[in-house]
């Protein structure tokens, strides 16, 4: 089948690429030339464990290509896919200017019926307003259809592949048709494709990473309870995480959420109740107590140093929102950096994919270093922000060479409390006892 996938960022050149590997002719439209030219000569834009080998094969066999001419992607697709950014608005809203605008654009260009699919993570009621502009640009029968993006990054290669559900929002048979002969190959195991009206799709998608957030800040929130009551938060964890109606995922406590969906999807979907007239007390209360949490590190620091940061040096050990990529999007990170320069700290940082990404948010405000042990190097602490795997078991007695003091405050709990007090560090984690 001919498709379109108009935006190539996370989304989009994901989408696009795992639509080729299973034998679609692909065309993926971006109006940044030079990114385009890049693609061409098969340099893949964002890190994505899996997608390098798919995106080269696809290329190489002539299945997947791009190009900054709409017209040309469009004329002969069957499908369209929107697959471009609804970043939040001044309150909170998501921004619809650009799946809108391209609508309009699609509009005046298509000759014949397509299915306009709505990729991007939208309000409720976007595919009424897609539709509404295609109504006034053409007479040419359109579909348009909600099908929201479950996609995690580090693993969104495999989630494209072999998806737990297809949620499609469609109330025509036609193009129903069509939808399920694209995502045939992706379901041969039995996962569902799921169909609704376009609303209730997109609201599908919002209530998904909400609740997501929402499993986090709790446990977070235990985590903080834990230790003013002397529990263990991960004792707590499992034992929680063993009721079959709770489940184990996304229950470990850490230094708060972030990313490209959970702050934006949160908040939008806070702002569309707003709008219904309906006050949505618990998302309110998980962004406020997520923005807390970003920085609940550095209130343990300050404790230990008796408030007083300044002049102090910290080794940083992660600066993506998540292992297994390199988007620092929204990432806790930033905002203990913030905090710690705000005190007249001194940070060196270490990252094995986001560091280009900081340098270029940060500049030389921070220092950078390509070596997780050379990070440490007269650092009076070790600060870890994300759990890469490369963390987990680290040479502690090649850090003490390095380390001013064995300080280390570890927002992602990697560390056997035991294995600490044996190697002599002072260790302070999230939810659980200080190590002295």
């Amino acid at each position: 089948m001919k498709i379109a996938v108009i935006g190539t960022g996370y989304v989009g050149l994901v989408t696009g690429t795992c639509l080729a590997e299973t034998g679609n002719s692909v065309i993926c439209v971006d109006i940044n030339h030079e990114k385009v030219e890049k693609m061409k000569q098969g340099v893949i834009p964002i890190y994505e464990p899996g997608l390098e080998i798919l995106f080269h094969r696809n290329i190489d066999q002539g299945r997947l290509t791009f190009t900054t001419e709409l017209e040309k992607a469009i004329v002969d697709a069957k499908i369209i896919f929107l697959a471009l950014p609804t970043p939040p608005g001044a309150d909170g809203s998501a921004d619809l200017s650009f799946v809108l605008n391209a609508s309009k654009d699609i509009a005046k260009l298509v000759k014949d019926y397509k299915v306009v699919v709505t990729k991007s993570t939208v309000p409720v009621g976007t595919a009424d307003k897609v539709n509404a502009v295609f109504k006034a640009n053409t007479s040419v029968e359109v579909d348009v259809v909600s099908n929201p993006e479950f996609l995690r990054e580090g693993v969104a290669v495999e989630d494209f592949m072999k998806p737990d559900r297809v949620v499609i929002g469609t109330q025509s048979e036609k193009a129903r048709k069509l939808m399920d002969e694209l995502y045939a190959p992706y379901v041969r195991s039995g996962n569902p494709i799921i169909y609704m009206d376009e609303r209730s799709s997109e609201l599908t998608k919002y209530a998904a990473n909400s609740f997501l957030a929402t499993k986090i800040t709790f446990m977070n929130e235990i985590a903080n309870l834990c230790e003013l009551v002397g529990a263990d938060v991960d004792m707590v964890r499992r034992g929680v995480g063993s009721d079959a109606r709770i489940g184990k995922r996304f229950l470990f406590p850490g230094v708060g959420y972030g990313g490209s969906c959970f702050p934006k999807d949160v908040q939008a979907l806070a702002k569309s109740a707003e709008e219904a007239a309906y006050d949505f007390q618990i998302l309110n209360s998980v962004m406020e107590v997520n923005e807390k949490q970003k920085t609940v590190i550095v209130d343990k620091m300050r404790k230990y140093y008796n408030n007083d940061l300044k002049g102090k040096k910290f080794a940083l050990w992660g600066l993506a929102f998540k292992p297994e990529t390199d988007d620092i999007r929204e990432a806790p990170a930033l905002y203990i950096i913030d905090e710690l320069l705000k005190d007249g700290a001194e940070v060196a940082v270490f990252d094995p994919q986001a560091m280009d990404h900081v340098k270029k948010l940060k500049g030389d405000s921070i220092s950078y270093v390509n070596d997780q042990y050379a990070v440490m190097q007269d650092a009076d602490a070790l600060i870890i922000v994300t759990e890469w795997s490369v963390f987990r078991t680290p040479d502690f007695n090649y850090m003490e060479q390095k380390l001013k003091s064995k300080v280390i405050f570890d927002g992602r709990n990697l560390y056997d409390l035991h294995k600490m007090e044996e190697c002599g560090y002072y260790y302070s984690s999230i939810g659980r006892k200080i190590v002295s």
